[in-house]
């Protein structure tokens, strides 16, 4: 792996340059728009996880404050909330030029037994033979379109007969996801790179009975938590099961669950955003 591969770019992204003790310099990138928000919550509990001397993460609550910039700096301060027997808590503000946009919590453990139980994982088509998820929106958005050059994650939609939104579909999307080259062997790296994914694809769930295309929607992520079930590796495939229950003054609020192909339930997923549905243009 080198780092110009798109799984390298991500992993210079999440090596934060320590400033002082428990803060942290992070880099967004070239790009257009704002910053994908999977980047900001991955580098969050990267500086989070960079202050805790053992234990791996089980939870991540986050609020998005403002949208992110793309080639400026982002600072990230941490405050060492508690260290307990089993359980470390972290507060973590990310600003740019002065300002917020970022504030997380985040728990670490070092339990590793008890009581336990899951849900089955949804019986879907392997992601062997399965299209590629950027070919996949070039053939659904039509000609003219342009394929988007790979990113990190490998994506492959479970159902892709379906992919495409319409009035009154299921609030509902399986992703199979990966990332396109191995990790390093470290599982706070793992983690943060899961946490990336996990803002893949969750918000559009919402748009779905609505009919919402990609570029008709503007969607904006307003909060986002994750749970760790098991200390994570996400070296192989992973399916990203997404519903959204609940819609509401254009607040979509979105559920997300992801399995190893063994069946394991290693996460769970929230987040509430807001979908908005942009005017049509028209002709002067």
């Amino acid at each position: 792996m080198t780092s110009r591969t798109p799984v390298g770019k991500l992993l210079r992204r999440l090596d934060l340059a320590p400033l002082a003790e428990d803060c942290f310099l992070g880099h967004t990138g070239r790009g257009e728009g704002r910053v994908f928000g999977g980047l900001l919550a991955a580098q969050a509990l990267m500086a989070a996880g960079r202050t805790v001397e053992d234990g791996t993460p089980h939870s991540l609550h986050l609020y998005f404050v403002r949208a992110g910039r793309h080639g400026m700096p982002v600072t990230w301060s941490v405050t060492r909330v508690r260290d307990g027997f089993a359980f470390a808590l972290r507060h973590v503000v990310a600003e740019q030029s002065g300002q917020v946009v970022l504030a997380l919590t985040a728990s670490f453990t070092t339990q590793r037994t008890g009581l336990a139980h899951q849900d089955p994982m949804p019986d879907v088509a392997a992601p062997e033979g399965l299209i590629d998820w950027e070919d996949l929106r070039a053939q659904v958005l039509g000609p003219g379109t342009i394929r988007r050059p790979d990113g990190p994650l490998e994506v492959r939609d479970a159902d892709p007969a379906s992919a495409a939104p319409a009035p009154g579909r299921a609030a509902r999307r399986r992703l199979w996801i990966r990332p396109r080259e191995p990790l390093p062997d470290d599982p706070l790296l793992h983690a943060a790179v899961l946490a990336y994914a996990s803002d893949r694809g969750l918000l559009s769930t919402a748009g779905r009975p609505h009919g919402l295309m990609w570029g008709v929607g503007l969607g904006a992520s307003l909060d986002h938590a994750v749970w760790f079930h098991h200390a994570t590796r996400f070296d192989d495939w992973v399916l990203y099961d997404m519903t959204s229950p609940a819609a509401s003054a254009g607040r979509g609020l979105c559920h997300g669950a992801v399995y190893r192909r063994d069946g394991t339930r290693i996460a769970s997923i929230a987040q509430e955003g807001l979908v908005r549905v942009l005017p049509r243009r028209t002709r002067s």
